[in-house]
């Protein structure tokens, strides 16, 4: 992780989340699942040369694109590794959470992520045959927490961040997707 320059000084107590604001976050859902189903929406543009703008809520648009082996020009990561983020964003976000419940100050939480996908059958050409599945097929997640916890405890955060993680059951539990020309 040498080449990110978090806000966090190491050995230090990552940010607390407000345990407050959390528990009620939490309580709310428990009362009323109905309330905690959300549709997210995004809006992307193309650019060309594989460039997309993805607007999100009122933020920066974020840029996703492909690298020179794909004929993109580098300049952001490309689909599949903006879905690593998330994938990875969003268990930080659990363990963080289930953290902050339980009473554990974390100092570290560092996640690294490997996934296989064949991109053979892409390129505009249809190519499926039986033996070719388009996508993510294998992901490796590794998981690296320190903080006041033993590790046990740390493990169990962990192995229920991954449980509980909307991202990590999109992957293992796919969406519906429907899709249409407008």
């Amino acid at each position: 992780m040498s080449d990110l320059t978090p806000n966090h000084n190491p050995g230090a107590p990552l940010q607390p989340i407000d345990k407050e604001g959390l528990a009620k976050l939490a309580q709310k859902n428990i009362d009323n699942p109905e309330g905690g189903r959300k549709t997210v929406r995004t809006h992307t543009e193309a650019d060309g040369q594989f460039r997309n703008y993805t607007k999100v809520r009122g933020l920066d648009p974020v840029l996703v694109s492909e690298p020179p082996a794909l004929l993109g020009d580098d300049s952001a990561p490309n689909p599949t590794e903006v879905a690593q983020a998330a994938l990875a964003a969003c268990i930080s976000v659990g363990i963080q959470a289930i953290a902050t419940h339980r009473g554990v100050t974390l100092t570290a939480i560092e996640i690294d992520i490997e996934g296989d996908i064949d991109i053979s059958p892409t390129w505009g050409v249809g190519d499926l045959s039986d033996d070719k599945r388009p996508g993510v097929s294998d992901v490796r997640v590794k998981v690296k927490l320190e903080g006041d916890a033993d590790r046990d405890t740390l493990d169990q955060i962990h192995r229920d961040a991954v449980k509980w993680s909307p991202v990590v059951n999109t992957y293992t539990r796919p969406a519906r997707l429907t899709s249409e020309l407008v």
